[in-house]
């Protein structure tokens, strides 16, 4: 098995919100007014996903600051005859433009077709693939969406395994399972943590839906580019809190290195996790995972004593294979 940087040592990580509103859709801050309130958070790149719009900002862009261009469509299951929207199903995806200066604006045209058609579906994502937009698969929990609705899904580049505002909104953020289940299905796709916030109540208010969820970008420098290649391949973590410092695979095993955590978990592909747990209230900082090579795949979780955890995308071990 080869020796790889899970994540690279070079560069520096970069906090990122990669699902946002403001006031061109349904949100209630505007685009600049969440520049503000995430630079002082922290944040150095927001991707602004307005439903059905697509919000290309360069205005907003400096030295310290990126605006991914991008939007979110949805695809809904049939309304029941009183119109309630409690129970429909949805599907829900982002798209992030790749290269907005040359594409110079775009129109979005929001899925038309039945909701159980799964192959227009993803007829659909790999015509936007071919526009070079990454896309991404939104919060299925929420979305009251089960195996069958994601098992043949195609091309997606990531999905959200936590998504803040649905955590506010009904204990619906997390979904590991749903991750894991489309990676045994063969599928290779990374994992995100974002806020899909919406502003609806003050930053101070416990009900806020920002400052939640983030993905942390390794890149060499803060630009659009380098924010779009760290995307594409895969140099990101999730997390709601811990920090993933260190990613390693070195002589058959995983070396982990993060914020101080109370628990560090290797998840497979199968049952067989291994982990490493703190004692007598020393928590850890370090672990190291041997390989047998039987793995499937394997991502990393760190949660902190607070329950935050920080998430490694998933790594099929036949991408290092000798």
């Amino acid at each position: 098995m080869k020796n790889v940087e899970l994540l690279p040592q070079a560069g520096r990580f970069y906090k990122a919100n990669l699902h946002s509103h403001t006031v061109l859709s349904d949100g209630k801050l505007t685009p600049e007014q969440s520049k503000e309130a995430y630079m002082e958070h922290g944040y150095s790149i927001i991707a602004y996903t307005d439903h059905r719009y697509y919000g290309w900002h360069p205005e907003l862009c400096d030295e310290n600051f990126v605006a991914l261009a991008g939007f979110e469509v949805d695809l809904n299951s049939p309304f029941p005859e009183d119109g309630s929207y409690d129970r429909v199903k949805t599907y829900h995806l982002n798209f992030y433009d790749t290269d907005p200066l040359a594409r110079g604006g775009f129109e979005v045209h929001n899925p038309e077709f039945a909701y159980s058609d799964i192959c227009a579906l993803n007829r659909y994502v790999a015509d936007m693939k071919k526009q070079d937009f990454l896309a991404c698969y939104n919060h299925p929990y929420w979305s009251l969406q089960n195996y069958d609705d994601y098992k043949e899904l195609d091309g997606f580049d990531f999905m959200e395994i936590y998504n803040h505002g649905c955590e506010i909104d009904g204990l619906y953020g997390w979904n590991p399972q749903s991750y894991d289940e489309i990676l045994r299905t063969g599928r290779h796709l990374g994992c995100v943590a974002t806020d899909d916030n919406h502003n609806f109540t003050p930053f101070e208010d416990p009900y806020c839906d920002s400052f939640g969820g983030f993905t942390m970008l390794k890149m060499e420098k803060l630009t659009y580019a380098d924010a779009i290649d760290a995307l594409k391949k895969g140099n990101y973590y999730a997390s709601t809190g811990p920090e993933i410092h260190s990613l390693v695979l070195e002589d058959g095993a995983v070396h982990v290195k993060c914020s101080p955590c109370d628990k560090i978990y290797m998840i497979t592909e199968g049952r067989r996790t291994q982990s490493v747990m703190a004692k007598n209230g020393k928590l850890e900082s370090e672990a190291v995972f041997k390989l047998d090579g039987k793995e499937g795949y394997i991502r990393i979780e760190c949660r902190d004593t607070q329950g935050g955890r920080a998430c490694s995308r998933a790594y099929f071990l036949s991408e290092f294979e000798d």
